[in-house]
């Protein structure tokens, strides 16, 4: 027997004695087409999803996906997973005939067969578990790569900055070195003209005298 910690809904008590055969697990019931008119079941199956999670295990025929499909718009997907049977020809033994579409439902199938859709639904989970386990790793080693990167880059920034600094002070001392060789070189200029002038005024009062 198949022990699972979530709940299983199907559509009515003969799915659900078949069922119940196979899995150690809560079984409730959708009365076929009544969980569309019973608010009271579906806010049961709807704490039930949110307290310890609810497998939808329809029939495969359309009445089934319908079915599926409205427990599906009524409750958060994380708290609802889906098993599904596959599709066999045939009658269920209590029937006359077989359904509009002649398959089996969930009552009709081989207790190995609604063990194995039980199991093929907990082997999903567990791939979807390894998978966001891989995807967390994959997105931490990331974190960590981007974080080096961002380091190595403001520490590039910051060495591009300091050499940029350090060129524009050599550049500055430059021009501040030339400028003041330059007012040296007027300023030389400036008394070699005052000496020229204080000469050619010594020579003119000479020559007066």
């Amino acid at each position: 027997m198949v022990k699972i910690r979530e709940a299983i809904v199907v559509e009515g008590r003969y799915d659900k004695n078949t069922l119940s055969q196979v899995v150690d697990a809560p079984i409730l019931e959708t009365a076929g087409f009544g969980i569309f008119k019973d608010r009271q079941q579906m806010a049961l199956l709807r704490r039930v999803a949110e307290k310890r999670g609810l497998i939808v295990f329809t029939d495969s025929d359309g009445a089934g996906f319908v079915i599926r499909n409205h427990i599906k718009s009524a409750i958060p997907g994380k708290s609802l997973k889906h098993a599904y049977i596959p599709d066999i020809p045939g009658k269920e033994r209590r029937k006359s005939a077989p359904g509009r579409e002649g398959k089996l439902g969930v009552e009709g199938m081989e207790l190995s067969v609604l063990r194995q859709a039980l199991e093929r639904e907990r082997e999903e989970e567990q791939r979807k578990l390894r998978e966001a386990e891989e995807n967390r790793k994959e997105s931490a080693k990331l974190r960590v790569e981007l974080t080096l990167r961002l380091e190595k880059a403001e520490l590039k920034a910051r060495r591009d900055a300091e050499r940029i600094i350090a060129e524009a002070r050599e550049t500055a001392e430059a021009a501040f070195a030339e400028i003041d060789e330059m007012r040296s070189r007027l300023n030389d200029e400036e008394d070699h003209r005052t000496a020229n002038e204080a000469r050619a005024e010594l020579r003119r009062r000479l020559n007066e005298a």
